[in-house]
């Protein structure tokens, strides 16, 4: 249902019949990844302007990796990650894929 970059690739539907009889699909709920569980590939420190589609794109290849940087950094709201410039963003692989090194959890390899 989802391309294999989405965060929500790999995530179950589910199926609910609502009162009055009619069916309806969902995809079940995403729970975060504990960020010390996702391997660490580098980090990125904030400048001003910065926009985490921006940092995706230069890190990753793609602007929509985005939310890679938030699961990394335990971001409910990702535009927070990016309102203060010097902050140090860790950059991670997505759950589930092996690599990397977690060893420090701040983004330093």
């Amino acid at each position: 249902m989802f391309e294999p970059g989405s965060r929500y690739h790999g995530i179950p539907t589910t199926v609910q019949t609502l009162p009055d009889g009619r069916r309806v699909s969902h995809l079940r709920r995403r729970f975060l990844p504990q960020p010390e569980e996702l391997a660490t590939v580098g980090g990125h420190v904030v400048a001003a302007g910065d926009r985490l589609d921006r940092i995706a794109a230069r890190h990753y290849g793609d602007p929509e990796q985005y939310w890679c940087i938030a699961d990394a950094n335990r971001a409910l709201w990702p535009g927070s990650l990016t309102a203060v410039p010097g902050r140090r963003l860790r950059l991670t692989l997505p759950a589930g894929v092996p690599g990397g090194n977690a060893s420090d959890g701040a983004g330093r390899p």
